[in-house]
């Protein structure tokens, strides 16, 4: 990650039902939108979706496997726009995280932008990070 422009190759992720169940345990976070068809209906989603913060997290692993051990996250933040729907299905479902240098600033930090999609639907918008190097 030197110059403005620079892009990562795309990473992509599988999430599947067990994820889900796993994460919730991880977290805490046991709401039964992450776990209930029948609720998520109630509520007027889609279907069972994905926790928020499983999203940005696999965006910011795929920013750490591109920008290496010594990249420190100075700051990262992101938008949720639109749930992340995981199918009852052995496949789950596919995110994509794609990123770009949108700057490289006079204190050698490097602010990255992440694009995190669910097929072709951005699902966080102004996914951001800056990073700094340890020296």
């Amino acid at each position: 990650m030197t110059a403005a422009g620079d892009t990562f190759p795309t990473r992509t992720f599988r999430v599947t039902r067990a994820d889900l169940v796993r994460y919730a345990a991880a977290s805490g976070d046991h709401n039964p939108i992450h776990w209930s068809d029948s609720t998520a209906a109630r509520v007027g989603l889609p279907g069972v979706i994905a926790h928020g913060m499983l999203s940005m997290g696999l965006a910011a692993t795929a920013l750490r496997g591109w920008a290496g051990e010594g990249a420190v996250f100075e700051e990262y933040g992101t938008r949720f726009t639109r749930p992340v729907v995981v199918p009852d299905t052995a496949d789950g479902v596919e995110i994509t995280v794609d990123g770009v240098v949108a700057e490289v600033r006079e204190d050698g930090s490097v602010r990255v932008d992440l694009t995190v999609r669910q097929g072709k639907q951005k699902v966080l918008a102004r996914t951001r990070a800056v990073l700094t190097y340890a020296r």
